[in-house]
C-alpha cells in the first residue's frame, strides 16, 4: 500500500463518483478504478458498494476513510516539517547572553527573529562571558553575546556593538550629584568588581583604564553576579565600573554617572564556525541586520 492509494481512495470516498474523483486527481477513470480494486484486494475487504447509478461506502470503507485521512494528514505534516527545517524555519536554538546586550539589541533581535521564524524554539540562558565561552565550547549553547575580547580562538567572533563604561555609586556618595566624572577622580575610592573569572576581558579593561588614569584600583570586594556588586554599592561598600546598559537593572539607592573619556567595552557575537544549522545561520543574519540598523541610527543621531 502506498500513499497514492490512500489519496485515490479518499478522493473517491469524498466524491462518491469515480469520474469526478478522476478529474480531481488529474488522471483518467480506468486507472483510478484499477487502483481502488488493488487496494481492496490488498485489504481483503470491499470499501465501496457500486451500482450503475451510485457509489457508496461500506462500513469498512467509512472507518477506513477516517484512518486514511489521519495518515495523509500526518504525511503532509511530516513533509511540511522537513521543508521548514530545510529553510531554517523550524528547530531549536540555544542563546547565551549577559547583562550588556539588554540595551535593546537583544530584545530587537529576538522580536525580529521570532516574527520571521515562529516555529524555532529559542532557549535563553543568562550567562557571563566566560560561561558563554565554555557553553559554546562544550556545545551547551549555539550562540552567545560575550564581552570582548575572549581568548578561545576556536570560536568565530564578530564585533556587533560598543558600550561606554560608567561609574556606579551609592546615591549618598559625594560624587553622585556630578553629571560627569573623571576616572582619575576615583583614585582614592574603594572598588567592588565583578570577579575576573566570569569576565576576564572586561576586568582587564577596567584595570588597564584605571592604570592609564594614573592609579591602580583598590578592589575590596568581588562577586560573580552584577546584582550582588550593585548591592555592595548600594550598601556603601565601594563604587564600581559597569557597562551603561546595566543601568536598566539598577536597584534603589544606586546611580550611574558618565565618565570623561569613558573606556568602551565591545559586545561580540560568538558561535562555533563548524555549526551550519539553518536556525543558527538565520539568527546570525538577524543579529547582523539589527546591529547594522543600530549603527546607522547612532551615526544619524550623531550627525544631526
Amino acid at each position: 500500500m502506498e500513499l497514492r492509494h490512500l489519496r485515490y481512495f479518499v478522493a473517491v470516498a469524498e466524491e462518491l463518483h469515480f469520474g469526478h474523483a478522476a478529474t480531481r486527481l488529474h488522471i483518467s477513470q480506468p486507472p483510478l478504478s484499477h487502483q481502488i480494486q488493488d487496494l481492496e484486494r490488498e485489504l481483503g475487504v470491499a470499501l465501496f458498494l457500486r451500482s450503475r447509478r451510485s457509489v457508496t461506502l461500506t462500513e469498512a470503507g467509512r472507518l477506513f476513510l477516517e484512518e486514511a485521512r489521519h495518515v495523509l494528514g500526518d504525511a503532509q505534516h511530516a513533509m511540511d516539517t522537513a521543508k521548514k527545517a530545510a529553510r531554517g524555519e523550524i528547530g531549536r536554538l540555544s542563546v547565551g547572553f549577559g547583562p550588556t546586550p539588554e540595551n535593546g539589541l537583544l530584545n530587537a533581535v529576538l522580536s525580529l527573529f521570532l516574527a520571521r521564524h515562529p516555529d524555532v524554539q529559542l532557549e535563553l540562558h543568562n550567562l557571563y562571558t566566560q560561561e558563554q565561552v565554555e557553553g559554546l565550547a562544550h556545545r551547551r549553547i549555539d550562540v552567545g553575546f560575550p564581552l570582548l575580547p575572549i581568548s578561545n580562538r576556536a570560536l568565530a567572533v564578530e564585533r556587533i556593538g560598543v558600550e561606554p563604561v560608567r561609574v556606579v555609586l551609592s546615591e549618598r556618595h559625594p560624587l553622585a550629584n556630578q553629571t560627569r566624572i573623571a576616572l582619575a577622580d576615583l583614585r582614592a575610592e574603594n572598588f567592588v568588581f565583578v570577579a575576573r573569572e566570569v569576565g576576564p576581558g572586561f576586568y582587564d579593561l577596567l584595570q588597564g583604564s584605571c592604570g592609564a588614569a594614573g592609579f591602580t584600583p583598590t578592589v575590596t570586594h568581588e562577586a560573580r553576579h552584577v546584582m550582588t556588586v550593585l548591592g555592595f554599592v548600594a550598601a556603601g561598600l565601594g563604587i564600581t565600573l559597569l557597562p551603561g546598559a546595566v543601568s536598566g537593572a539598577c536597584p534603589a539607592g544606586v546611580v550611574f554617572r558618565p565618565l570623561h573619556r569613558a573606556p568602551v567595552v565591545e559586545v561580540g557575537l560568538a558561535y562555533r564556525p563548524d555549526d551550519v544549522s539553518l536556525p543558527l545561520l538565520s539568527f546570525l543574519d538577524v543579529v547582523r541586520e539589527v546591529s547594522r540598523g543600530k549603527r546607522r541610527s547612532a551615526w544619524a543621531s550623531a550627525s544631526a
